[in-house]
């Protein structure tokens, strides 16, 4: 698909490496703007505000013992935004969102993706 071609919501996951440890936002959401046709919907909780797993400290292998499992959490306030593809700069980020549409039934309607990945589809001339 070709950046003129491009009509699709997306919701961008601040991953905890790159927005709370390195303070990187905007970036990511600039490269997305660029994309023509894309509609860029934030999530509840985004920027220095994020909600993230730590999966990159460790968390992805510890099982929630108090509340809701922070895949479900995440992945509901994702879809909240009726987005149709859901960006991550983080494999983790990425399998817990995953996982979290798979849970929800959601994984045939709403798409995970690296954003470069997103921009690579929507930038590639054929």
């Amino acid at each position: 698909m070709k950046s003129d071609e491009i009509k699709s919501k997306i919701t961008y996951h601040d991953s905890c490496y790159l927005s709370r440890y390195n303070n990187i936002y905007e970036e990511p959401r600039i490269l997305l703007k660029t994309l023509n046709g894309a509609e860029i919907f934030e999530m509840e909780r985004n920027k220095e505000k994020t909600f993230c797993c730590g999966a990159g400290g460790g968390r992805m292998f510890l099982e929630e013992t108090e509340g809701t499992r922070i895949n479900i959490n995440r992945t509901e306030e994702a879809l909240k935004t009726n987005a149709d593809f859901i960006a991550s700069s983080c494999p983790f980020c990425m399998t817990m969102i995953s996982d979290g549409l798979k849970s929800l039934d959601k994984s045939e309607q709403v798409f995970v993706k690296d954003i470069a990945e997103i921009v690579l589809e929507n930038t590639i001339i054929n």
